[in-house]
């Protein structure tokens, strides 16, 4: 098969070439893959990949949307049938995944990760990680889906529910989760705040419903948010170390600040002492179960959300579509279709 294969460390390491077709092991299945995108990790595999037990050469991404090409007996599944793979292959024994909590998996092998990943014209991976959608789905819009708006259903609805009349501000839209969270939290009934360095992107981002946003390059995010809401119930930050201070002071009094992500540093300022005196909340998220993953899809299959596709790059392009997210220029998903 073809696939963008990470041969070494940086951009000119990805290319698309000859790969050996994946042989399904007991309990796999095999998909033809449609659709994939690219995410932020897919840049950390590529540039770094430190802390990720991998082995080089390794096939790219961690979505993927297709047809069955091979299904395994007893999987329930058939060849022909359109599915959209959950991209965690968890152990399904241990703690967590006993307690419905696979993305704590404690064995946990995410694709394009830990093992080959989406950007192929073929892919195995367990039959529990296969999701059936209608015979109508449109893969392109599936194979964008999982990464980022699984990450903001669990950041919104997970520990504590993002609740209808609740206001959230989310840090730097533009990016796959946010623009996701935006979605998902206008779907709620919240009211979203964004925070952006380009008027374009919070002129795009107030056209899918938010209701305000801030410039941080010319305002002060905290004191424009506490005067358009008197501060806010939810922030969700993946910035880290540049945007935690104003974030913290963005909340209300008891709010809670929900963060996946340290794009530019994981060691800011604590600062405690308005932990504890506002009695904030602060929690960590990273993926979805399968029983958030089957929420979201129902609500997808319902026509209720459609990830927003910034660009569509064909597979082959994979390095162009990879620059194209480094460059932070987009906004949503930067979809790769075979």
């Amino acid at each position: 098969m073809k696939a963008a294969v990470l041969q070494r460390r940086g951009p000119d390491g990805v290319s698309w070439r000859d790969f050996p077709d994946p042989v399904p092991t007991a309990g796999e299945s095999v998909l033809k893959v449609a659709a994939s995108s690219v995410n932020r990790v897919d840049l950390y595999m590529r540039d770094n990949g430190g802390g990720i037990t991998h082995t080089l050469p390794q096939v790219m991404g961690v979505e993927a949307a297709g047809e069955v090409s091979e299904a395994a007996p007893g999987s329930g599944l058939r060849p022909g049938m359109k599915a959209v793979l959950f991209s965690e292959a968890f152990c399904g024994q241990c703690r967590y995944c006993l307690a419905g909590d696979q993305p704590l998996c404690e064995n946990v092998r995410i694709m394009g990760e830990h093992r080959h990943g989406g950007f192929a014209e073929y892919i195995a991976m367990p039959n529990s990680c296969f999701f059936p959608l209608p015979d109508d789905a449109d893969l392109a819009a599936a194979g964008a889906l999982m990464t980022g708006h699984l990450t903001a259903w669990r950041m919104l609805f997970g520990k504590r529910a993002l609740q209808p009349g609740e206001s959230v501000m989310i840090v730097g839209i533009g990016g796959g989760v946010a623009v996701a969270c935006l979605q998902l939290a206008k779907l709620v009934g919240a009211r979203v705040f964004v925070t952006s360095s380009s008027d374009e992107k919070i002129a795009r981002a107030i056209a899918l419903g938010a209701d305000g946003g801030v410039n941080y390059r010319h305002d002060k995010v905290s004191a424009a948010i506490q005067q358009m809401s008197g501060g806010v119930d939810m922030v969700i930050d993946s910035v880290g170390e540049a945007s935690w201070g104003e974030s913290l002071r963005s909340l209300r009094r008891g709010g809670r600040l929900v963060t996946c992500g340290a794009t530019t540093g994981s060691n800011p300022p604590a600062d405690l002492q308005r932990v504890f005196i506002r009695q904030l909340e602060i929690y960590g998220s990273t993926g979805g179960s399968v029983a958030e993953f089957r929420q979201l899809l129902d609500v997808f299959n319902r026509g209720l959300v459609r990830p927003v596709i910034d660009s569509t790059f064909k597979m082959a392009d994979a390095p162009a579509a990879l620059a194209r997210l480094a460059s932070g220029a987009q906004f949503g998903k930067v979809s790769l279709v075979a």
